[in-house]
Order: C-alpha cells, then sequence, then structure tokens
C-alpha cells in the first residue's frame, strides 16, 4: 500500500484484536430473539471470513497464494451473492424484513451490506478501515441488546449509522477525491504496471469480484499480438489528447489523467498508461465498485446492488449532506494542486452483461420527497465545488467499449468488429458529418418522427445564426472525447421545442425501459411513463430515480443525429443491439438526452468545427441561469435516449422561409454526398 493511504498504530492494532475476538464469540451468545440472533451470526460468519485475507496481506504472504487459495478465498467472501443463497440471507432486505420485521429489518440489511465494502479494505491492507467496519458492526450488536420495542432499536441503529457516516466522512469521502488526483495513491496501479499479467493471480489482489469475463477477457487479450494490443490503447490514449485539442483546451497544464478500466483489460490497461506518461501524464486509479466507474468488475448480484441503491435513505438529512460538502471542499481545498492539474477521466466501458430487468420490492429503502430534494440540493453543491477546483473550462475526457466474453460465442468477431469500429476512417467521417451540418445549420427548427410501433413526434428548436459564413449550431463530432466516430449534436433551444419522444426498448445505465415515452413542452419535461411494471406509480418512480435523477424535470440538454451505421449494422447482425452500451448505441441513431448539455460548466469556451465555424449552441435557458444562480443551472446528469434507425421514420429540417430540407426519410439518409453511410443497409 501507498505511504500515503495509511500509517498503521499500536492504537489500530489494539482495537482491531479486541473487536475480532469478540466477533468470533458471538455464536456462543444467547441473550437475543433467534431471527436477530440469526443475523448477527451471518454477519460474524461474513466479517470471518474476509479477515484471513487481510492477515494474508498484512503478513506478505497474499502474493505467494497458489491459483487454487485465490479462488477459494475469492469463492469464501462472494458466494454471499450468489442468487439462491442472496435470496435466503439478511442481506437481501425482503428476507431481512421477512425475518426480522419491518421496524429493523430493512435497515440491518443496509448495514450488512455497508460491511460488505471491508473486502476492498481487507485486500488493500488497511487495517484501519476494516476495523472501523466491525467496531460499526459490534456497536449495532450492542444497540440491539437492550431491551426495547423495535422502533426504539431502529432510532439507535440509525443513530450508530449516521454517526458511523459523520465520524468517517473523511476517510472515505475524502480519500476517494485524494486518490482520483494523486497519482502516489497506488495500490491499484502498481497492480496493473507490475503485476505478472501471464498468471490470472494478479486479478483475486484486488478485492473484487472476478467473474468469467475477467479471466476470459485477460486470457484473450493475451492471445492477441502485442502489437494490436498496443493499437487499442493507442486509439484511446490519442482521444483523450485529440479531445483537448478540438475543444481548444490546453493539455501541456495538465499532469494526471483518472484511467478508468475493467479488470480483464490490464494488458491493454498497461500499454495506455505507459503511452500516457510518454505525453506527460500520471496515471490515477480509483477503486470504482457501488461508486461507479474508475476500476470496475462484473458485479456480482445486480438485484442486490439495485435493492440497496437508496439505503442512503436510512440516515440522509441535512447535517450528513453538509458534513459531506465540507469533506469535498476541504479535500480539494487542501488538495488544490493536484486537483488544478487533474485533466479529467479516460475511460474503457465493456458491453455485453445479459440485459438487467431490476423488481422493485416493498422492503428497499425509499426517500422521501424532502429528501429527494436534498438529494438535488447536493449533486448541485457538490457539482459547484468540484468545478471550483477541477475547472470544467480546462478539463476533457475520452471513452472507448469493448464487449466482454459473455456477450456470446461470436464474441471474437464481435469483439474485432468492434476494434474496427473503434478505429473507422476519422476524415471520411467528418466530411460526410459536414455535408449534415450544412442542411441543418440552414433550418429554424428539426422535426423527428417515429415509424411502426414508435410515436416520436417532437419538434426541436434550433439557435439563430447571426452569422452563419462563421457559425454553426452542431458540432461536429468524430473520434475524440467519445469514441466511436459517428454523430453532430446541438444544444437546442428550449422555448419552442416540443413534443413526444419515444422508444420502445432501451437500455439506460444497464437499466431496461420498455416503452418509454416523454413528453416536453418548452423543452422540459411534463410527463413519462414506461410499462415495465404492472402499475403506473411504480413506472413514474423507475424513471424519476434512474432517469430524472429525482428532478422533477428535466430539459433537453442535446439533440444529435447517429451517423454510425456501421455499429448499428453489428448490433442487428449479432443480435446484440440491446447490449450496445449508449457510447456506441447513440451513433446508431438520433437521440435525444435529458439534463444538462455536452458543454456543461464550459459553455464560455470557444468551440471550433473542424471547418473553422465557432459552434455556437452552448446555452440554453437553464445553463444561462448561472449568472445568476448558479444552483439552478445544473442538474449533474446527462442521459442519452437514443432512437434506433428501424423505429425512425423521418428528419425534416424547417427553414425560416418555409422550405423543408430531409436529412433521413424512412431510416435513411438522403443528404447528398452522404450516400456511404448506407451502404451497410444493402
Amino acid at each position: 500500500m501507498s505511504k500515503n493511504f495509511y500509517q498503521e498504530t499500536d492504537d489500530i492494532i489494539e482495537r482491531f484484536e479486541l473487536v475480532t475476538e469478540r466477533i468470533a464469540t458471538i455464536k456462543d451468545d444467547k441473550e437475543l430473539p433467534e431471527s436477530l440472533q440469526a443475523y448477527f451470526n451471518q454477519v460474524a460468519d461474513f466479517i470471518m471470513a474476509v479477515q484471513p485475507v487481510l492477515e494474508k496481506v498484512i503478513s506478505g504472504e497474499i502474493s505467494n497464494r497458489s491459483l487454487e487459495e485465490c479462488k477459494a478465498d475469492h469463492d469464501r467472501i462472494f458466494s454471499i451473492y450468489s442468487k439462491d443463497t442472496y435470496e435466503n440471507s439478511f442481506l437481501c432486505p425482503t428476507f431481512a424484513v421477512e425475518h426480522l420485521g419491518q421496524e429493523i429489518g430493512g435497515i440491518l440489511s443496509a448495514v450488512f451490506y455497508k460491511l460488505t465494502d471491508m473486502v476492498r479494505a481487507a485486500f488493500a491492507g488497511r487495517l484501519d478501515i476494516f476495523t472501523i467496519y466491525c467496531e460499526l458492526f459490534m456497536e449495532i450488536y450492542g444497540v440491539c441488546q437492550m431491551e426495547s420495542e423495535d422502533k426504539f432499536r431502529r432510532e439507535d441503529i440509525q443513530s450508530s449509522l449516521s454517526s458511523f457516516r459523520h465520524d468517517y466522512c473523511q476517510i472515505f469521502l475524502g480519500e476517494s477525491l485524494i486518490s482520483m488526483v494523486d497519482p502516489e495513491y497506488d495500490f491499484y496501479t502498481d497492480i496493473i504496471m507490475n503485476a505478472d499479467l501471464s498468471d490470472d493471480r494478479y486479478l483475486y489482489r484486488y478485492g473484487m469480484y472476478i467473474s468469467d469475463n475477467e479471466l476470459k477477457m485477460a486470457a484473450h487479450l493475451r492471445s492477441m499480438p502485442a502489437e494490436e494490443v498496443a493499437a487499442m490503447a493507442r486509439t484511446y490514449v490519442e482521444g483523450y489528447i485529440k479531445g483537448f485539442e478540438v475543444c481548444g483546451k490546453d493539455i501541456s497544464i495538465k499532469e494526471t489523467v483518472g484511467v478508468n478500466a475493467p479488470a480483464g483489460f490490464e494488458l491493454m490497461t498497461r500499454e495506455a498508461i505507459k503511452m500516457f506518461n510518454q505525453a506527460g501524464l500520471a496515471a490515477t486509479v480509483r477503486f470504482g465498485g457501488k461508486e461507479g466507474r474508475n476500476l470496475f468488475s462484473t458485479v456480482p448480484n445486480k438485484q442486490c446492488e439495485y435493492d440497496h441503491k437508496d439505503d442512503r435513505a436510512y440516515v440522509w438529512d441535512k447535517g450528513l449532506a453538509d458534513r459531506m460538502l465540507e469533506v469535498v471542499k476541504n479535500t480539494f481545498e487542501k488538495h488544490k494542486e493536484l486537483a488544478a492539474v487533474y485533466g479529467g477521466p479516460a475511460v474503457i466501458e465493456t458491453f455485453g452483461e445479459v440485459p438487467f430487468a431490476p423488481v422493485n420490492y416493498p422492503a428497499n429503502a425509499q426517500y422521501t420527497d424532502k429528501q429527494n430534494e436534498l438529494n438535488v440540493y447536493f449533486m448541485s453543491q457538490n457539482g459547484q465545488i468540484t468545478n471550483q477546483y477541477i475547472k470544467g473550462e480546462e478539463r476533457s475526457f475520452t471513452i472507448i467499449s469493448y464487449p466482454i466474453p459473455e456477450i456470446g460465442d461470436q464474441f471474437n468477431e464481435i469483439f474485432n468488429e468492434t476494434v474496427a469500429v473503434n478505429t473507422m476512417d476519422y476524415e471520411l467521417y467528418k466530411n460526410i458529418q459536414q455535408h449534415i451540418i450544412d442542411v441543418l445549420d440552414q433550418g429554424e427548427t428539426v422535426h423527428v418522427t417515429g415509424r411502426g410501433d414508435n410515436h416520436t413526434d417532437i419538434t426541436v428548436k434550433l439557435h439563430h445564426l447571426d452569422d452563419p459564413s462563421n457559425q454553426t449550431n452542431f458540432e461536429n463530432c468524430v473520434a475524440d472525447v467519445n469514441i466511436p466516430v459517428g454523430e453532430v449534436f446541438t444544444s437546442p433551444e428550449l422555448e419552442g421545442t416540443n413534443g413526444v419522444l419515444h422508444v420502445t426498448q432501451v437500455y439506460l445505465n444497464e437499466l431496461c425501459y420498455k416503452n418509454l415515452e416523454m413528453k416536453f413542452e418548452d423543452g422540459k419535461i411534463t410527463s413519462y411513463s414506461c410499462s415495465n411494471f404492472d402499475t403506473e406509480e411504480e413506472n413514474k418512480k423507475y424513471i424519476f430515480d434512474n432517469v430524472l435523477f429525482k428532478h422533477e424535470t428535466l430539459p433537453i440538454g442535446e439533440f444529435a443525429i447517429g451517423t454510425n451505421t456501421r455499429a448499428f449494422v453489428m448490433g442487428q447482425k449479432f443480435g446484440i443491439a440491446d447490449k450496445l452500451p449508449i457510447l456506441i448505441a447513440e451513433k446508431t441513431g438520433p437521440h435525444f438526452a435529458v439534463g444538462d448539455t455536452c458543454y456543461s460548466h464550459s459553455e464560455d469556451v470557444p468551440m471550433y468545427n473542424p471547418d473553422g465555424k465557432e459552434c455556437i449552441a452552448r446555452d440554453n435557458s437553464c445553463s444561462l441561469l448561472r449568472k445568476t444562480d448558479i444552483s439552478k443551472a445544473y442538474f449533474n446528469c446527462h442521459t442519452d435516449i437514443t432512437i434506433p434507425y428501424y423505429e425512425l421514420g423521418d428528419i425534416i429540417v424547417h427553414t425560416a422561409d418555409g422550405r423543408e430540407l430531409p436529412i433521413i426519410v424512412q431510416g435513411r439518409f438522403v443528404v447528398p454526398g452522404t450516400e456511404e453511410l448506407n451502404k451497410v443497409f444493402e
């Protein structure tokens, strides 16, 4: 472990020994009701299953494990996530409520889920964090030993959990922020750069769930010629660097890049980090896990993750929100020099997992309306603080995506085709897309309609161009920040953008939506629905939580036309359209993003297309509020919703003088100079 993470002390060692000795004796206690004792026995078993790994790390034995020992440790710890085990354990809120009652079942399940974070602490050798989690467990155990009604126990459990989050916010939240900007936090980087990647044992050093996806992906990259792996890394790195150039941002003032990558891709990631280093950028690699991207692996049980996504509701109040914001502010202030030279994330995404359709269970935690308002407040304030230290007008990013073996028997063919899609001809698409932009820039509005079962009918209002010879509404997006090539996009005028957006099925952030429909008036959502669940209330809550991110409404932040017909055909040919990530899916048809614009926090930075014209459509009436009340300007979310070509009717540009200029008719491009895009359909 990097010296910057943690220094072991006699106090921590003594606390660790005391608390783990006590946990080992819990099964001998007979003071609690049978079901409640069963809960503590089960959690204690989990802790004692993890503890040997921590001890191996501390003793230095962790690197000497055989592959069989690695797998045994892994399976012992992660077996609790298997479907049958999970559904019959207290980790499942439904099971916990059934056996412990409504008052304390849900919150005790949330405590169990929180304690699963000790796994990565153990593998990282963090005796301090492991001890802190054990002490939380024993404090909750002490609370439940008190003879009282469940409702009083619940209040005391909530108090303990709330104090835990307050007291250790600096460790958990603060270190997460520091490890984003400080390359000296090198636990994961060290594994990627220095481990023997020919030996699968390195994967079991992360402390993450390792499935066949990670093992087979590592094997696949080992089977590829080294120059092909290097070419993949080069596409990724050059996309990041090109993103700064295209946006007119100075990469020379940056010293670090956040490498976000999946386990199993280390051969590519190692090459990329070397290339970043050669370009003068040190890599930071954070653990992603429940926190999102960064270093991540297959989720062992997506329903478990979904069941617990709102657990913070048990303790979420203004005091905790302000404490977290205080930590964010203080951490960035203390490390402002590092934050200033952080360039932004370079992301490798994966796709191909079996699509997940979650089930809503009554036992799961739910935010109140007041807490939802607090969520919006926190996201807004957190975004403002972050942008103060990592300035939007100076940072950039890139994202590239590859399939994983779970995608099916045709993995090799799909992988090769994805590599080809990710490296398509930059110049060819730049020229084709310019033809489309030249037509769009003549327009006052754009009318988009669906066909067949798709009843999209929406009119998009474009910004007025005062100087068409030097200005444009649409960015010519090729392969830089968003790889692969293939879209032109704008931030529409909200006032005058009206209609219905509909898709029969779409996956957004790995969640399936059936018959997703949104109605817009003056560019803002006025109603929404889907058909995933039996009741309208459930469907609305699903969208409210996972698309609107608990905002009462969101504006249209982007209108785009995807032009990567080859990616679309890839999805159809291999039957993986429902598995394509939004990064690729957004290039396979027109899409609308709800939330912030693509220029969020960078609206005042001039943006130019390859033809020299300035993209002037960087603001809307929401983002302009930053000049008077920044808390109302940003929503801190941006979700792309794509209409696939086979559901798309027409895209027609309407000019101020009454002309109608078609871009797409019945799902096919009709602008002269775009004929190449239709060839793959033949």
